[in-house]
């Protein structure tokens, strides 16, 4: 496959140096610029093998030539990368015919990979528009970080089919809200979204539930009740905590994802059922398979495409755009405007999120009505986390276990001995207090070497010399400005 030429389109020229590099040594011939119509004029006289585009440019939208790239060569694969790292794009691009979409950064390898799948599969047919997508539209998934950008790609490459999703994680991570955009953006959305909680329905219930009965099938049926797959027809049923479902119903519904149809109780003909099956579980579906408490069959019928949702601890990068998201719906409500200053992110930041997103929305919503001041200080946050019995952070971020360490115990000793929080301000004056030597004598005992340094700390290098800066200390460890004794 050596030969074959990519175009590279992206107006940063580090980013352009290091893909050609990597290509080339992949045995590609590469063809970079930093112009949309520059790419344009290529494809257009019939240059490359595979494309492989920023979504912005000083002079296009990388997104908008995907269309005009698939009239006039349908069969040129199209690598898509973006520092715009929404939901939406990844949508937008996997819908307008791209082979890949790759947030930046990505691993270069990866980038190699993926050009050459995109050449062993020329044949493939872009995926159908199920859904136009306005320039404004947004979905409300947020995340930039790495966990939820694999959440996009999983999402943008199967809402626009129908097979069956299992939406794995944590309670409170948002199962529910992926299952919607999953419906929303692909083929059905135009049909009815049904949402059934399997730990809310009392077990000898469940198949009057999900297939409904006829008037007479049991004592109290005095009428005839569709169940929520009739409910469903044309659109999508979210299976929520699908491991609760008692294994008797299990049978039936592993029979029904069969046979592509259901029998409601008491009825004497099946019914088609024409839904798509998006199912979710915060237990691990494989463990209860082995203890006997899930049928491995059903597993697999659901399992077709499965999705983790990440906790927010493992997100925590994502906390400032989400605590922005849900500041704004408390606006639209009538709640008052607020924000909140970078200590106060911080502490959310530091926080372990046992309760994930659905925690963090509760005391965004609960600050914005409680406190009287506009612009919302750490104080404040840290008083609503002690308050819903979340003070201590618990799993830290281990980017900062020297602070967080110190954090807690000043916490629990004005707790203990002052029957409340410390003085606004008090924390960080200990903290840069107590850091400052212990970094400077790391950095000593070490002899400078920030990467032993920062291994005796329990920090990583960026953090330290993050800390360093904040400390004003010199790359040795000393106080900026000041020389090192004669020895």
């Amino acid at each position: 496959m050596s030969g074959e030429t990519v175009l590279v389109a992206d107006d940063d020229a580090s980013i352009r140096t290091v893909i050609d590099r990597a290509l080339s040594g992949g045995g590609f011939e590469v063809r970079a610029t930093p112009s949309a119509q520059t790419l344009w004029a290529w494809v257009v006289d019939g240059e490359g093998d595979v494309v492989v585009t920023d979504v912005v440019m000083p002079d296009g939208d990388g997104l908008d030539l995907l269309a005009r790239i698939g009239e006039v060569r349908p069969e040129l694969p199209i690598v898509v990368m973006s520092a715009r790292s929404t939901l939406l794009t990844a949508v937008k691009a996997t819908e307008k015919g791209a082979f890949e979409y790759l947030p930046k950064p990505f691993d270069i390898n990866r980038l190699v990979s993926v050009v050459h799948a995109s050449l062993e599969d020329r044949e493939r047919p872009p995926p159908a528009l199920v859904r136009p997508l306005g320039a404004e539209e947004d979905i409300p998934i947020l995340g930039r970080s790495a966990a939820m950008q694999e959440v996009f790609r999983i999402l943008a490459r199967v809402v626009a089919t129908d097979l069956a999703v299992l939406v794995t994680g944590e309670s409170g991570t948002g199962k529910e809200l992926v299952a919607r955009a999953i419906h929303d953006y692909g083929r059905r959305r135009r049909g009815p979204f049904v949402a059934v909680n399997m730990a809310a329905i009392p077990r000898e219930l469940v198949e009057a539930e999900l297939f409904g009965f006829e008037r007479g099938a049991f004592t109290g049926a005095h009428r005839s009740t569709p169940g929520r797959f009739a409910q469903a027809a044309g659109g999508t049923l979210f299976l929520d905590e699908i491991g609760e479902m008692p294994l008797d119903a299990q049978t039936r519904l592993l029979r029904v994802l069969q046979q592509s149809e259901f029998t409601p109780l008491g009825a004497g003909a099946p019914v088609a059922a024409d839904v798509r099956i998006v199912s979710a579980s915060n237990r691990d579906l494989s463990t209860l398979v082995g203890q006997g408490g899930f049928r491995e069959d059903l597993y697999f019928r659901l399992n077709v495409v499965p999705l983790r949702i990440p906790p927010l601890r493992d997100r925590r990068e994502d906390i400032p755009d989400l605590v922005r998201h849900f500041l704004i719906e408390a606006a639209h409500r009538g709640l008052p405007a607020k924000s909140f200053d970078d200590d106060a992110l911080e502490r959310l930041k530091a926080h372990a999120w046992p309760g994930n997103v659905r925690e963090l929305e509760n005391l965004v919503q609960r600050i914005v009505a409680l406190h009287a001041e506009d612009r919302i200080g750490e104080e404040a946050v840290a008083r609503e986390l002690a308050e819903a019995g979340g003070g201590s952070t618990g799993e830290t971020a281990a980017d900062d276990s020297l602070g967080s360490a110190v954090e807690r115990h000043l916490g629990k000793y004005f707790a203990d001995h002052v029957g409340g929080l410390p003085p606004s301000g008090l924390y960080r004056r200990v903290l840069r207090e107590i850091e400052r030597p212990m970094i400077e004598m790391s950095l000593a005992a070490t002899r400078g070497n920030q990467v032993r340094a920062a291994r005796l700390l329990g920090l990583n290098r960026n953090t330290l010399r993050k800390k360093m800066r904040e400390l004003e200390l010199e790359p040795g460890g000393r106080p900026r400005g000041t020389r090192p004794s004669p020895k």
